[in-house]
Order: structure tokens, then C-alpha cells, then sequence
């Protein structure tokens, strides 16, 4: 199981400095990758009445893809993860492009993992469709894919039309893994039928069986091998060291490929704190 970690951006957010120190850190402790969420734009609470999700207009995001250009030039090994990137409110050829960059300049490091989302304020900022977006992704993945191995692609989907066009230089990896981050039984499905793995948003358990039995049900009546499909878990570290060694382990049990501990929303309030969390997890690590 290949342990990493999700950059704790909403209270580093807008630093290059704890960038740096961060990725530079994680690295030399042994951690495989460095996952990091994605919002373009938060929602205002004064003006959306009622707002109560986590993040809104005050919450700190980094733009993965470009933290990403930055972090493999000062980075070596470790793997850059998406977790996740709201595809469908964004353009797929220009995401293929931004992706193809990414993996070029780390010398074939990043996973791109994409999600639904769920934030229809940002999908009417960005132009996008929330209603479609479930169907929307399908056809991306399958562009997308498209774009990174071949030079000239002509495309005529539901959502898409590409005449004759190619995104060179194309990256290392051919095609970049896409992971999928699903938290129902259509996400399931929809990592089971197109995905080199998947982020459930839930805990080792009976939940977490019935998911996945969705998720290889749909990869067999795909004509794939549910075996081959990862499985990426998420560990949230509350200020109990050993309860962060008792969710690996979990997470271990039940078959997950790659983990990743979290130290946001903890109070640790510089970037010295987290790392400092981290390596004593890592103390632990195998």
C-alpha cells in the first residue's frame, strides 16, 4: 500500500514558500504523493442564504494542476494526485493539455483524479452545465484519453466535436491514469466501468464492501478485471497519532492500493506544524 499525503491548502493556500518546504519534506520522509483537492471559486455565505458546506469564498485553494507545474520542478519522486478534479465545469481539451504539461514536467508523476463535484454555485461561474454532468464525464474520460496517445484526434461525441487536432507535446504516460472519486452508486459504477482506480469517501466497513462490489460488478460487465482497478483511502489525522497508524492498518485490511493522510482541519497552523505530524507518522510507515 503506497502511503502519501493531501497538502493541507486551505490553511497553506497562497504560499509558494510552504509549497515547497511541504513537497521537498514529504518527499524526504518517504511519502509516495501528494494529493490535492480542487475548488475554482468558493461561494459567498452573505449572498447564498442558508450556505453550510465546508468551504466558501474565505476558504484558501491552490489551482491543482498549476501547483503541480511548480512542484515538480523542486520535487524528485514523489507522485502529484489530483483529488479531485472537477472535470465536467471544466474544458476537457484544454484539461487534457494542462495534464499532458504536468506530467512532461514532472517526467511522468502525476494521477489525474476527477470527480462530479457538487457545487452547482461553481459550475455557474464557470459556464458549465450541472444538471448533465454525471453523462458529461463519461465522454471526457474517453477524450481525454484520446488526446494523450494520439497526435491527431477527430471526435464526434454528445458533448464534444474535435476535427483533426492533437495536443503536442504529448506526456510521458500514454494515457495519464484517471482516477475517479465517487461517493454513489453512480460514481461506483462509473469507476468499475472507466477508471485505473477510485477514491471512496467512506471508512473501511460494510459501507465500504457494498461499494466496491459495485465497483467490480460494473468493471465485469465492462470486460475488465476488478483487480486492476486501485483503490485510494483517506486518513484523517485529529490530533491521535495512533489512531492514524489503526486507520492504515484499516485501510491495509481492506485491500486499498494507495492512502492518504490528511492534517487539515486540525489545528496545526504553519507548515512546520503538518510536517511535523507527518513525520512522526512516518515513523510508523513500513
Amino acid at each position: 500500500m503506497r502511503v502519501g499525503v493531501v497538502y493541507p491548502q486551505t490553511e497553506l493556500g497562497g504560499d509558494p514558500g510552504a509549497i515547497r518546504a511541504y513537497g521537498q519534506r514529504v518527499e524526504e520522509l518517504g511519502y509516495r504523493h501528494i494529493l490535492a483537492y480542487d475548488h475554482v471559486v468558493g461561494a459567498d455565505p452573505t449572498v447564498h442564504t442558508g450556505w453550510d458546506r465546508g468551504y466558501d469564498v474565505h476558504t484558501t485553494f491552490s489551482e491543482p494542476l498549476v501547483m503541480f507545474g511548480f512542484l515538480a520542478a523542486v520535487t524528485r519522486s514523489v507522485e502529484l494526485v489530483t483529488g479531485v478534479i472537477i472535470l465536467p465545469q471544466r474544458q476537457t481539451v484544454l484539461v487534457a493539455k494542462q495534464a499532458a504539461e504536468v506530467d512532461l514536467l514532472s517526467g511522468g508523476r502525476l494521477r489525474l483524479g476527477v470527480g462530479v463535484g457538487w457545487n452547482a454555485v461553481e459550475y455557474e461561474a464557470l459556464g458549465a452545465n450541472f444538471v448533465d454532468r454525471g453523462t458529461r464525464t463519461d465522454e471526457q474520460i474517453a477524450l481525454l484519453r484520446r488526446l494523450w496517445c494520439e497526435q491527431s484526434v477527430t471526435f464526434d461525441g454528445e458533448y464534444h466535436r474535435v476535427t483533426g487536432a492533437g495536443i503536442a507535446p504529448l506526456p510521458v504516460q500514454q494515457p495519464i491514469p484517471v482516477w475517479i472519486g465517487a461517493a454513489s452508486a453512480p460514481g461506483y459504477r462509473r469507476a468499475g466501468r472507466l477508471a485505473d482506480g477510485w477514491f471512496p469517501l467512506i471508512a473501511p466497513g460494510s459501507e465500504l464492501d457494498d461499494a466496491r462490489a459495485v465497483v467490480e460488478q460494473a468493471a465485469l460487465g465492462a470486460g475488465r478485471d476488478p483487480a486492476a482497478i486501485g483503490m485510494e483511502g483517506r486518513v484523517i489525522y485529529s490530533g491521535d497519532i495512533d489512531a492514524v497508524a489503526a486507520e492504515l492498518a484499516a485501510w491495509k485490511k481492506a485491500g486499498a492500493t494507495h492512502v492518504s493522510v490528511s492534517t487539515m482541519d486540525a489545528g496545526l497552523e504553519t507548515v512546520d506544524d503538518h510536517l511535523a505530524v507527518l513525520a512522526t507518522v512516518a515513523e510508523s510507515l513500513p
